[in-house]
Order: structure tokens, then sequence, then C-alpha cells
């Protein structure tokens, strides 16, 4: 009896432990990724500041070069060029925010992943989740914080320019118009003329912007789901 006794023993406890080796497993990958979402989170900051330094830089030399060369020809000159420069700085900037975002969403898929993982061993912790369980997604909507927006506005131009790269490429479209209408100038163009340049620049670059910011973020192009809700992964089917 007492040698059968640990035997027993050990094979009640082996699915216990084989479940705390997956959870650790589990738990070190899900915190990998919120270090991930760190890093990212400081980048773009970073990456903002960045542009926002250039931009400050640029408008106070202007600033100098006004009073000493009371808008003339080289004023205008030198406007060209540092617009250009910031302007190269601002897409080089926002191009990256919208990969850094396009990242993010892949990591919230990954750690959506693992709650489902987490549900699966134990599902009596379903009550105490606040974030997404699925990776499809309205999965990731939830994770995000983004799933009690209205359907109809949650991709909506307001909450575009709300993000860092839509804030972004609105200044980065005044600083085109400024660049258009200094253009004009330095070709002795009619004043009415710089303002409609300015405001069809202003346009232009700004419903670029909205057009690639909604294409560099596509949750199909991110990852493929393979936990989706039951209801969705059923009208998928059909």
């Amino acid at each position: 009896m007492s040698s059968e006794q640990p035997s027993g023993f050990e094979a009640a406890r082996e699915p216990e432990s084989a479940t705390d080796g997956r959870l650790q497993i589990l738990a070190t990958e899900h915190w990998s990724l919120l270090a991930t979402r760190s890093l990212s989170y400081t980048e773009s900051f970073s990456r903002v500041s960045m542009f926002l330094s250039v931009l400050s830089g640029a408008v106070i030399a202007l600033a100098l070069i006004a009073q000493a060369d009371r808008f003339g020809e080289t004023f205008v000159l030198i406007a060209i060029l540092l617009l250009s420069v910031v302007i190269f700085v601002g897409v080089a900037t926002t191009a990256r925010l919208m990969t850094i975002n396009r990242d993010d969403m892949r990591w919230v898929i990954g750690m959506n992943r693992l709650r489902h993982a987490y549900l699966e061993m134990h599902p009596e912790l379903e009550p105490y989740f606040i974030s997404g369980r699925y990776d499809d997604l309205r999965g990731v909507l939830l994770t995000l914080g983004l799933d009690s927006m209205p359907r109809r506005s949650r991709m909506t131009l307001v909450h575009g320019m709300q993000t860092l790269p839509g804030m972004l490429s609105v200044i980065v479209s005044v600083v085109v118009a400024a660049l258009g209408a200094l253009l004009v100038v330095a070709f002795s163009g009619p004043k009415e003329a710089a303002v409609a340049v300015a405001v069809a620049g202003f346009l232009i670059s700004f419903t670029a912007f909205s057009v690639w910011g909604r294409r560099a973020v596509r949750y199909r192009t991110v990852l493929t789901p393979r936990f989706a809700r039951p209801e969705d992964a059923a009208q998928s089917e059909r």
C-alpha cells in the first residue's frame, strides 16, 4: 500500500504541474509583450518630440532671419529650404508612427491570444477579465478601449485627428500650405494665388495623409485570427 501511494500521488499532481508550467510560459510571454508595447510608446513620444523640436527651431530661425532681412528674397529662400526639411521630418515621423501603431496592434492580438489560453485553462476566471480574450477585430478594440465608441464613428476623421499620426498630419499639412504660398511669392505671384495654393496644398496633403493612415493599419494585414468570437466565426464561414 505504501509503495503505491507515491505513484498515485505523482499521477494526480502531474496535470497540475503541467498547467503551472504552461501558465509560467504564457505569463513570461505576456510580460514580454507588455515591455515591447512600453518601448513602442516611448519611441512614439520621442519621435513626436523630435519633430516638434525641428519645427520650433525652424520657426525661431525664420523669425530671426525675418528681423534681419525684412521678409526679403533671402528670407523666402531660406524659409523654403527650412520648411522643406520640416516636411521631410514630419512625413518620416508620421510613417514611423503608423508602423508603430501597426506593431502595437500585433502585440495586442498576441496578448488577447494569451488571455484566451488563460481562460481555457481556468474558465472560472472569466468574470475578472475586462480586456479582450478573442484575437479578432472586436477583441482588439475591446483591449484598446475602443469598443464603447459608436460603430459609425469608430474610424471617423475626428477620432483619427486625436491620434499622434493624425495630429502630425494636420501640422505637416499646415507647413505644406505655408511652403506652397512661399513658392508663389518666390515667383512673384499675386496674393490671391498664394492663398489659393496654400488652401489647396493643405487639403491635398491632409487628404493624402488620411488615405495613407486608413490603409496603413488594417487588421487583416497584421495577423489572421485564430480565436475569433464563435458568432463572428460562424458568419465568416457563411
